[in-house]
């Protein structure tokens, strides 16, 4: 059997060359599609490029007669930035303001005393809090820089917490409030306030207390009780002030006595009061028994008697003397039953419920503490000691703010919570933070440290912003214009006069150099938006500036005395910058009009160079506009062009299978005719032989 050379394997016969030669002819009409194929995408990609140039040229435009213009912007100057500054809003008025600063706002900030290096903050519910903001967590003990860590993580924008190096071995907790102001200070409570106390953050404060029931005089008798409580007893003493004493600042009740104790009328009235005081029990001789013998030995009142005559008798009036009744059974002792009441203006009595506050495990006092607005219409405080052996000890009453810091001051502060006080034009005005915008009408205060003299606040308009905005329009403009140019002509030099481009922006420049050189949609549209830079726009009879040209914005602004220069002619905008700082120092109420006015009222500008702009370019990039009409029209090529490759290629496939296979028999043929001749040939080679 002949040996078969299969092409592209042996290609004994060149067979491949002679497919290659043939497919690369037929390639051609694909070639040529794959070629059309990519000019499509890029006259698509160049189109997207023109739209992205002339949407920013529309932000720019619209930026200089929208409602958030820059010609409205006003710039807020202080004479002394170093007191305070200042923001202007759009609608401040032009002039000056007189700011006294007397004392910026400040918050909270307490130094611990000395601690150690390695100092550890002890388990507890730690909570601090801050006017209507409260921060508390549960701390398991450890290292004070744990601490400090873990409070900051939930500090919220409240407090904060650092440590500052006093020496070597020792340092110093700091802890601050975030938030300003009077009402803003920092309370301690739960287990911080044991830990501020005991590490000389705080102390008590007795500057802010207003201490009562020192002078035995202030204790009248209980009120009467019109119904007695359970477990009282018939023969028992009336309670009574008289047998109250004061010894240093304590206060004790014995044994079946009480009091009426007024809490002064000045703290009564007055908001966020709380009333503290506190009590211990101590056992003392029961009375009960000594009660008892008393009414035993209690002496009996004889018969008042009558008097007689004839038959008339007449009894005389029983004696006013009245002993106390007689128990049907001896009286028992009493324990348990010190009772605490609030005693407000309608002669009614509330109980204070004492086991719902902690005992001091180290006096095994028990610490009452109550807000005054929990007990509407409160005036005193009731005890009775009902027990029969046991006494009560008392520490005096004292009423404070709760806002000062539950009674407590600072021992080493930083700072304390205060409000900001300025004077504005004369008027004293305070606030709880030093961002002030209430005060002066659109204009926000930013208050730093004190004055030493009357300064001001200058409102003027913010020329800057509005010369940034308008170099900025004539950029953008002028991107437009140099893309518009590329695009439409077949000229070098409108690359090469365009020296901000860099050598990779120069490249891909000339590669679409042309490319729309029939298309005269884009020379149209550079002659209207070249017109409407041009035009006179006279929002007002004989408004002084009505054009660009008036504050040196133009085609031919630095004016060199020559003619027209080649870029010039191509539309390109030029800025005289000293005549538009001018301009925009005596006119800038007039640019603003130029580039969008209201000519009929209606709130809408309707007329103008940003106006009339912002329109003309709405019509090319909007949506439904020229170029996505442009875009879409190239995408259906696009896919007209792919489905031709697709169609070609299947084509090339089946052709370049075809040439196989027929150079695949040839190639056949031709090793079998090959053989066949060498066996003819070995034959009559062999027969020569013999």
């Amino acid at each position: 059997m002949a040996e078969i050379s299969i092409p592209g394997v042996s290609n004994k016969y060149k067979t491949n060359d002679y497919i290659d030669a043939l497919m690369k002819k037929e390639r051609i009409p694909l070639e040529r599609e794959q070629e059309t194929l990519d000019r499509y995408k890029e006259q698509q990609s160049a189109w997207r490029g023109v739209n992205q140039k002339m949407s920013e040229l529309r932000e720019s435009t619209k930026a200089l007669y929208s409602f958030d213009n820059p010609f409205n912007n006003k710039l807020a100057t202080s004479s002394n930035e170093q007191a305070f500054t200042a923001d202007a809003g759009r609608d401040a008025t032009f002039g000056q303001i007189k700011i006294d600063v007397i004392k910026p706002a400040t918050g909270d900030k307490f130094l611990s005393a000395e601690l150690e290096k390695n100092a550890t903050v002890p388990q507890g519910t730690y909570t601090f809090q801050v006017a209507d903001k409260t921060v508390s967590f549960n701390w398991k003990g450890g290292k004070l820089q744990d601490f400090i860590t873990s409070l900051n993580r939930r500090g919220n924008n409240v407090i904060k917490a650092s440590t500052v190096g006093v020496s070597g071995n020792k340092q110093a907790l700091l802890i601050e409030s975030l938030k300003t102001g009077e009402e803003s200070t920092l309370v301690f409570k739960d287990a911080a306030l044991d830990y501020a106390l005991a590490n000389g953050i705080i102390e008590k404060s007795r500057g802010d207390v207003t201490e009562f029931g020192t002078e035995k005089s202030a204790f009248a008798n209980p009120p009467q009780e019109e119904v007695l409580p359970a477990g009282e007893q018939t023969g028992m003493p009336d309670m009574t002030a008289e047998a109250i004493t004061i010894d240093e600042g304590s206060i004790t009740v014995p044994p079946r006595a009480g009091f009426l104790l007024s809490i002064p009328e000045d703290t009564v009235t007055r908001d966020n009061m709380r009333l503290e005081f506190s009590f211990s029990l101590e056992s003392v001789e029961d009375i009960t028994e000594a009660v008892n013998e008393r009414l035993a030995m209690r002496p009996e009142l004889p018969d008042a008697g009558n008097a007689t005559y004839e038959e008339i008798v007449i009894q005389n009036n029983p004696s006013e003397t009245k002993l106390p009744p007689v128990p049907t059974e001896p009286l028992v002792p009493i324990t348990d039953a010190a009772d605490f009441y609030v005693l407000t203006d309608d002669g009614t009595e509330h109980t204070i419920d004492t086991d719902a506050f902690a005992v001091d495990e180290e006096t095994n006092e028990r610490n009452i503490s109550l807000m005054l607005e929990d007990y509407p219409g409160i005036t005193g405080i009731v005890v009775r000691n009902r027990n029969t052996g046991t006494a009560i000890t008392l520490s005096p009453f004292s009423v404070f703010e709760e806002k000062k810091n539950g009674g407590y001051q600072p021992v080493h502060a930083v700072s304390t919570a205060g409000d900001a006080k300025i004077k504005y034009e004369g008027i004293t005005i305070t606030r709880p933070t030093n961002t002030i915008d209430d005060v002066v009408p659109h204009v926000t205060l930013n208050i730093h440290n004190p004055t030493e003299k009357t300064e001001t606040v200058t409102i003027a308009a913010d020329k800057d912003a509005a010369k940034n905005a308008l170099i900025n329009f004539v950029g953008t403009y002028n991107q437009v214009i140099a893309e518009m140019n590329i695009l439409s002509t077949n000229k070098p030099e409108v690359i090469s006069e365009l020296d901000y481009l860099s050598s990779e922006e120069s490249e891909a420049a000339n590669e679409r150099l042309g490319m729309f050189q029939g298309d005269y949609s884009l020379t149209q549209n550079k002659a209207q938006m070249q017109a409407i830079i041009a035009a006179n726009y006279a929002w007002a009879e004989n408004a002084p500036i009505t054009m660009l040209s008036q504050i040196g914005i133009s085609t031919r602004a630095a004016g060199n005395g020559t003619g027209y220069t080649a870029s010039q002619l191509r539309g390109y905008l030029e800025i005289d910058e000293k005549k538009l700082d001018s301009a925009l120092e005596s006119n800038l109420e007039d640019i603003k009009n130029i580039f969008g006015y209201d000519r009929d009222g209606d709130l809408i500008m309707d007329s103008g160079i940003g106006v009339a702009l912002d329109k003309q370019l709405g019509s090319w990039v909007s949506t439904g506009g020229i170029i996505a009409n442009k875009n879409r029209g190239i995408a259906q090529k696009i896919t007209a062009s792919e489905a031709n490759i697709r169609r070609l290629e299947t084509q090339l496939d089946r052709k370049e299978a075809e040439l196989k296979a027929k150079y695949g028999q040839m190639e056949g043929t031709l090793n079998n005719l090959q053989g066949q001749a060498n066996t003819i040939s070995n034959w009559v080679n062999s027969g020569r032989q013999q």
